[in-house]
């Protein structure tokens, strides 16, 4: 049976690129390592680890291998050692522009070289001996403050970004990690930069930009005048301090972040709890207790909701459903069946789940178009058509994904960018494009930001964007799509299915896509024609896979 992981922290996974812009590699053939490779793929994932001892060496240990990276006295470097050893330990020297020099510590001499020429025998720090550090983590999570113990958020009245929730509720607790330059901006989940005085801007500008470093497991950020960012003052608003060197106050955990929905019943209401512990079709906003953590089990594929107010949804007696579980069980695991723009989800006594005449939710229906409305017409009895349910409405759901305002997918061969000189789009990149959605009746619509998010978002227009009203869902097609974050400059088109199942990125109208939540972290992206958007050996995103798994799950 799954277990609770509402907070989980993300292993920090990372790649080295050394000053010819080329990773730093663990080879299977021999244990060698070399510094070839152009792009961040498995080969290339280091995962750092504290000395078992008290000092301040660090091991570099290859994800992909398993193993220890070593340099002997001699210089010889290998990733063969399946225990540390004296020759694995190594000493972390973070440089003024970010990147990081690694110095043997039993021997004293520095690491570096280029292609398959690489030693730890130098005496001096040369740019070979320089890496940058780039990293292999998906970058969209939850930053938890170590020593307050509490999660970082945007404040739009405040204007700034503040570590003072207890949870990471909703969409202003999304953090998105921008990799550019050889450091690290941190966006919000309104597409601005945290400066490091506090101030949230639109350009990823010198004083937006920080140095990574790890402190037992923790990250820290140093700004440009090697200050680092902290929560500051009772409000806890990030910015940087006075320290100089990482204290507990400095240090930070990045968490995982679920997704969170919203559904929509055949009323057209919204799912909550505000009304006490059972779950109910009877809201007409979307707020903290219409919203729901969805977490989905990797065995089973099975789904929780976790509620704002601390209980898992549960199936009671007579069928009822209930936001009063604190573990997860069988109870609170819910099969979903994707039926294009809606879900069903069947609980674990083999019924689906459908609205009652009184809003609240029931485990009850055998089938999903159990609840057929009778035929009022032909009992002299006239009827809005907008009142009559068809056939199954009454155990489909509308499910809205609404903390992933800008999204960034990861396939299973890197992720996803715009093709330089294209209107088409890679899935093999170590880089990244951050897109916005939109979202209309069951589907979305994904649209670029001008340019590589790398180099900076494009904007145009004025200082600040209005964010998009609550879209409507009564399924009218007149509708047009509502954005679920401020809206985006002008540069980017829209996603669009062309021929022969290629994806292009520069539609001037918006074209729907299905999003099905397969796997943990993982979602599925359908077109119009019914059929999956995959990667492949080409690296080119296509329309044409026949069924959501292997290349055609992306990590969102």
């Amino acid at each position: 049976m799954p277990t609770n992981g509402l907070h989980q922290v993300l292993k920090i996974q990372f790649g080295l690129v050394n000053d010819t812009d080329r990773y730093l590699t663990a080879e299977s053939f021999g244990f060698k390592v070399n510094a070839s490779a152009p792009s961040l793929k498995r080969k290339q994932m280091w995962v750092l680890e504290p000395d078992p001892g008290e000092g301040t060496a660090v091991l570099f240990r290859s994800s992909h291998l398993g193993r220890y990276l070593s340099a002997e006295e001699d210089g010889r470097v290998a990733c063969e050692a399946e225990r540390p050893g004296r020759d694995c330990r190594f000493l972390v020297l973070p440089q003024p522009d970010g990147r990081w020099v690694l110095q043997s510590e039993p021997h004293g001499r520095f690491f570096g070289g280029t292609e398959d020429q690489l030693s730890c025998f130098s005496t001096a720090i040369t740019p070979a001996e320089l890496w940058t550090v780039h990293l292999a983590i998906h970058p969209q999570a939850h930053l938890l403050s170590v020593s307050r113990r509490r999660y970082a958020h945007l404040c739009p009245r405040e204007d700034e970004m503040a570590a003072d929730s207890d949870t990471p509720w909703g969409v202003d607790a999304l953090v998105t990690l921008i990799f550019q330059n050889r450091q690290y901006c941190l966006k919000s989940c309104d597409s601005r930069y945290l400066r490091s005085d506090g101030r949230l801007v639109w350009e990823p500008e010198a004083r937006a930009c920080y140095t990574l470093e790890f402190k037992a497991g923790k990250l820290a950020f140093k700004d440009c005048d090697g200050r680092y960012l902290a929560p500051v003052g009772p409000a806890g608003t990030l910015r940087a301090g006075r320290n100089t060197r990482p204290g507990k106050d400095e240090l930070f955990d990045l968490e995982e972040s679920h997704p969170q929905v919203v559904l929509v019943a055949a009323n057209h209401r919204y799912v909550s709890v505000r009304q006490g512990v059972n779950v109910s079709a009877n809201q007409d906003e979307e707020l903290d207790h219409e919203t729901f953590l969805m977490q989905i089990d990797q065995e089973t594929k099975k789904c929780t909701f976790y509620s704002s107010t601390g209980g898992y949804w549960t199936l009671v007696t007579h069928g009822g459903i209930q936001a009063t579980a604190t573990q997860v069980s069988e109870n609170t695991m819910f099969e979903m069946e994707w039926r294009g723009r809606r879900v069903a989800l069947k609980a674990s006594n083999g019924r689906y789940v459908c609205m009652k005449k009184n809003g609240q939710l029931a485990a009850i229906s055998d089938f999903v178009g159990e609840h057929t409305p009778p035929a009022l017409g032909s009992l002299g009895l006239s009827v809005p058509q907008a009142l009559v349910s068809p056939a199954g409405e009454d155990e489909e759901f509308t499910l809205k994904l609404i903390n992933r305002p800008i999204l960034v997918l990861r396939g299973l061969d890197g992720f996803v960018c715009h093709r330089r000189g294209s209107n088409q789009l890679d899935t093999n990149r170590s880089v990244y494009d951050v897109f916005h959605l939109s979202f209309s009746d069951g589907a979305y619509q994904i649209r670029g930001a001008g340019r590589r998010d790398g180099a900076g978002e494009q904007r145009k227009g004025g200082s600040r964007r209005e964010w998009g009203a609550v879209p409507s869902l009564d399924g009218g097609a007149s509708h047009p799509p509502t954005p679920l974050w401020p809206t985006p400059g002008r540069g980017g088109g829209f996603w669009h299915t062309g021929s022969h199942g290629s994806v292009c990125s520069d539609g001037e109208r918006a074209e729907d896509f299905l999003f099905e939540f397969r796997e943990r972290g993982r979602l599925a992206i359908r077109a119009r024609s019914g059929k999956y958007l995959r990667g492949g050996a080409s690296g080119l995103l296509r329309a044409d896979a026949d069924a959501p798994a292997g290349v055609a799950l992306w990590e969102y």
